[in-house]
């Protein structure tokens, strides 16, 4: 799942040079949401799987702009000024905010002067990321800061989506959230549509971003969330700006600095801190059937 993930922000890189932030997004979720649509029809029957979509629809709306709509718009927005090695570094910083949001809203969530240290080690390395790689540029500041808001987003849907919706089918809510986000985005694109008719490097990225991170990984996205929860869901964060930073620098040709390292180790130990986890090791009752 971080190896997906972490190709999204090499494909938002590709398309959104041809293709305004808000249009692609548009596209993305509604041909995602469409395509998961005929998955769970072809899985469950066109009765069962509308009759599941429209029982589920409030959550759906809820995860379609806070797990979808926003977070994915605000990547794109801002990887419209900064690499995608950069954004997938800043994005790492998911857990932090889950870690967050779960000790306001998980009462089981233990809160104590190791985790705190870490929250604020994980923001120390954002400054670092984010001074090191603006340049003086004020784009790109927001640019990387639009990316770190996004993680706010996607933390606020995955604790939002373990304390409601552990009775509804994973492929359900990812194509009801998809569809829902495809709605909440359609003035935004209507806004800002494409315009010039996009090369054939901006399709390619558009189509590899709806079948790998966007249907793909919906798809595996609420059955990690259904089998271990958010927390757990947080640690693909560990894996997947090295996998972001190692498509951009092969294939796009973007630059590894000392600075950016050192923005990512600082993350990287802030999140181990504040998340609890332990990395390698999954207790039995918690490995899926």
């Amino acid at each position: 799942m971080a190896a997906m993930w972490g190709a999204s922000y090499l494909f938002i890189k590709v398309a959104v040079d041809d293709i305004p932030p808000a249009a692609m997004t548009e596209v993305r979720v509604l041909a995602a949401g469409l395509l998961l649509t005929a998955y769970i029809v072809w899985r469950m029957g066109a009765l069962r799987a509308f009759a599941e979509l429209r029982a589920a629809w409030r959550p759906c709306l809820v995860l379609g702009v806070i797990n979808a709509a926003l977070p994915m718009s605000l990547v794109a927005w801002g990887e419209t000024h900064i690499d995608s090695s950069v954004a997938g570094i800043a994005q790492s910083t998911v857990p932090i905010f889950t870690f967050l949001l779960a000790a306001r809203f998980l009462p089981h969530e233990r809160v104590g002067l190791v985790r705190i240290a870490g929250v604020a080690l994980g923001f120390v390395g954002v400054a670092v990321l984010t001074g090191f790689a603006a340049g003086g540029s004020w784009w790109v500041v927001a640019g990387t800061l639009a990316v770190v808001l996004s993680s706010l987003s996607y933390a606020g849907g995955g604790v939002y989506g373990q304390l409601r919706i552990r009775d509804i089918p994973g492929p359900v809510l990812a194509a009801g959230n998809m569809l829902a986000a495809a709605l909440v985005l359609v003035p935004f694109a209507v806004v800002d549509p494409p315009t010039q008719v996009p090369d054939a490097a901006a399709f390619g990225g558009l189509i590899g971003l709806i079948l790998v991170p966007t249907f793909a990984g919906q798809l595996l996205l609420f059955r990690i969330l259904r089998l271990f929860g958010s927390r757990k869901l947080s640690i693909v964060t560990y894996l997947m700006p090295v996998f972001a930073v190692t498509y951009g620098a092969v294939l796009l040709g973007e630059s590894i600095t000392t600075a950016m390292l050192a923005g990512f180790a600082l993350i990287l130990l802030g999140v181990a801190l504040a998340s609890g986890q332990r990395l390698f090791e999954v207790r039995a009752q918690e490995k899926p059937a």
